[in-house]
């Protein structure tokens, strides 16, 4: 079981979990510090009822055999989120980030405040009933492959294959249950202090890194096997130098840039309808 309570796989590699650690517990207690003086410095829910014994089912916390059971925790924060913002509700997807949130905050109104201020701010209309946001965005991502790494493009375009069959759960949960806890937890770090930028700084770094490999695919189920295959390995284990990489690989990434493809995209997806 890890720290956050996520029972490991049998072919866990701990010898080079460990190597990594080492060196990782440095850079944490630095954040840590940083953090603090950051923090110092400033001052419609029936369809849960399924989704609570499917969020994390591997996670010890979760059980209902566990002392206190998140579950509750969790369903209290969805049933006060979906009272709160009744334009939302509750959508899958929400589940696992709400309890992403209790996990690492161990208390119910933080994680109500910070799941507020996801979807209402940071990512508006990812979680509404549309999602039209979150389709957008997936276009954005599309047309940044098609500018940075045409190849890819042309291999998904050319087998017509959408690009929300390969990245949607990325978008929407937030790469929970994707990536590595660790890694999770430093692009939230940047997703709660820079935006919604760093989700396609993390898209394009993840298909960028694996584009030969990407490459290889000949037909569709080859290339979702492969975008399944590229979240995993020690590249996106190795949190610190996954996120430096993440900051340089996709070369620059301005908001007029997001801003503008997003305008378009957003025409685009409503013309269709």
């Amino acid at each position: 079981v890890d720290p956050y309570g996520f029972e490991r796989p049998e072919d866990f590699d701990y010898a080079a979990y460990d190597e990594f650690l080492t060196a990782y517990l440095a850079v944490l207690t630095r954040r840590a510090l940083k953090w603090s003086r950051l923090l110092r410095a400033d001052g419609g829910l029936s369809r849960t009822a399924t989704d609570l014994n499917r969020t994390f089912p591997d996670n010890v916390r979760f059980r209902k055999t566990a002392q206190p059971c998140l579950q509750k925790a969790l369903f209290n924060v969805l049933l006060a989120y979906g009272l709160h913002n009744q334009g939302v509700g509750y959508c899958q997807g929400m589940n696992f980030i709400a309890g992403y949130l209790i996990l690492i905050t161990k208390s119910e109104e933080e994680s109500f405040w910070l799941l507020d201020a996801l979807i209402g701010r940071i990512l508006p209309d990812y979680y509404s009933p549309a999602m039209l946001g979150l389709k957008i965005d997936q276009e954005v991502l599309a047309e940044l492959v098609r500018m940075k790494l045409p190849a890819v493009a042309a291999l998904l375009d050319g087998h017509g294959v959408l690009w929300t069959l390969v990245v949607s759960r990325w978008f929407i949960c937030l790469f929970v249950d994707i990536l590595p806890v660790e890694t999770v937890l430093r692009i939230w770090d940047c997703l709660f202090n820079e935006g919604s930028k760093i989700i396609f700084r993390v898209a394009l770094t993840l298909i960028k890194q694996h584009q030969a490999f990407i490459l290889e695919a000949a037909s569709v189920p080859d290339i979702c096997d492969k975008f399944k295959q590229i979240t995993s390995g020690s590249f996106v284990m190795e949190c610190h130098t996954f996120m430096q990489k993440v900051f340089s690989e996709p070369g620059s990434l301005s908001m007029t840039t997001i801003t503008r493809l997003r305008e378009n995209c957003r025409v685009a997806l409503l013309a269709q309808r």
